[in-house]
């Protein structure tokens, strides 16, 4: 019955397996659901500090690359900056296990930011001079406490 519950009517699910754990009734357990939702929250945490660090490292990369552009455009990516530092910091304070992750995704979410940044600086315009492809470093210029600094823009 919880299984088809769960696949039938997920908040359901979750308030009846919660009520079986605070009445220890571990038996009933949905058990193979449960270790997938469980696992899939660790997954969640993860995939939302990549993302919160590749747009992070994106407009870092925009104040680098483009230092030139109009205030008004800085400005939006220095309020970016503040915005998904301000995430990934509180993420890391919920769960500062994840701290040590973030080593392992600074390559890929590098690579992705520097994917967007080159992609969003071809669409400049209004004068705005366009870089080249190339002025984008290929490997990440900076460090994790950088990346982490409130006070660190480029």
């Amino acid at each position: 019955m919880s299984a088809n519950l769960y696949e039938t009517d997920f908040n359901l699910w979750l308030e009846e397996t919660i009520n079986k754990l605070e009445n220890n009734q571990f038996q009933a357990l949905d058990k193979v659901n449960l270790i997938e939702e469980l696992k899939d929250l660790g997954k969640a945490e993860k995939n939302a500090l990549e993302s919160n660090l590749m747009i992070l490292l994106a407009h870092l990369l925009k104040l680098t690359v483009q230092a030139d552009v109009p205030d008004t455009m800085k400005n939006s990516w220095y309020n970016s900056v503040i915005e998904h530092r301000k995430r990934i910091k509180k993420q890391l304070s919920k769960t500062p296990s994840l701290k040590s992750y973030l080593p392992k995704v600074l390559e890929d979410a590098y690579n992705d930011g520097r994917d967007i940044a080159i992609k969003e600086g071809k669409k400049a315009s209004f004068g705005v001079p366009i870089p080249d492809e190339s002025d984008y470093p290929s490997e990440c210029i900076f460090t994790i406490e950088q990346i982490l600094d409130d006070d660190f823009f480029v």
